[in-house]
């Protein structure tokens, strides 16, 4: 697994052939380069893959002979990464280009946004050695599709195609599977480019709304919103507007 920067943008790689596993190398990657992420945000992160799968999963030796209070320590820890992706202060966009099982499914449940190819298929399969997800998946899964779809991608441990996974409002975007690591770059790129704390509020009122509905959402608008008049990216813009138009050369007067 690598991080790079790419100018305001950071991609994050996944590359372990053959099958991307994750193992315990792979997890304490992720953990540092999550840690990274934290301490120095970048204006937006891509989570990418290399090789013919995105991820097989979990390799199944990391949970042989655990205790429960070792196994209830991995779950803590592998919790608090997807949590720390998940609470960056930027767009994270996750691309699939094919298989993406457990782990790395999970992890792309806590990005903003998820985008696939047609021929990528997705699956929580861990019923399959008497586990259920605990990456966060069902919860994550139940926010974006509702429970009784979380209970059915969990229960029957069957992958689902990426045209499926958009209906249900899981994924959010689907291109031919050759288009998928180009689109995934410029769609990152161009959020990347855009008002980064904007996008963070934008992020922490959906939270809000997630956490405690509507009226705790609406509590937050005002500091979170009201913060943007400070920024330079708001304060560029405004003037922007005001000098040349609107940049799509509609008549209209606001935004």
């Amino acid at each position: 697994m690598t991080l790079e920067r790419d100018g305001g943008l950071a991609v994050l790689t996944i590359s372990s052939p053959p099958l991307n596993l994750f193992d315990a190398a792979m997890f304490e990657a992720l953990r540092g380069h999550a840690a990274a992420l934290k301490a120095d945000p970048p204006r937006g992160l891509l989570i990418r893959a290399e090789g013919d799968v995105v991820s097989a999963g979990v390799d199944v030796h990391e949970f042989e002979g655990l205790s429960i209070e070792e196994g209830a320590s991995l779950w803590r820890d592998l919790l608090r990464v997807v949590q720390t992706i998940e609470q960056l202060p930027c767009p994270v966009v996750f691309a699939a280009h094919a298989l993406t099982l457990t782990a790395a499914f999970e992890l792309a449940l806590g990005c903003d946004l998820i985008v696939a190819g047609r021929g990528a298929k997705f699956g929580l399969v861990e019923t399959v050695v008497g586990l259920t997800p605990s990456m966060g998946g069902p919860q994550r899964i139940a926010e974006r599709a509702g429970s009784g779809r979380a209970r059915e991608l969990v229960m029957t441990a069957e992958l689902f195609d990426a045209e499926t996974l958009e209906r249900w409002n899981v994924v959010n975007r689907v291109w031919d599977d050759d288009e998928v690591d180009e689109r995934a770059y410029a769609l990152a790129r161009k959020l990347a480019a855009g008002p980064t704390r904007a996008h963070d509020a934008t992020k922490q009122i959906i939270r809000a709304w997630c956490d405690d509905g509507v009226s705790t959402a609406d509590s937050v608008v005002p500091a979170v919103s009201g913060a943007l008049f400070a920024t330079e990216d708001l304060q560029h813009a405004v003037a922007g507007f005001l000098a040349k138009g609107p940049r799509h050369g509609t008549v209209a007067q606001g935004v």
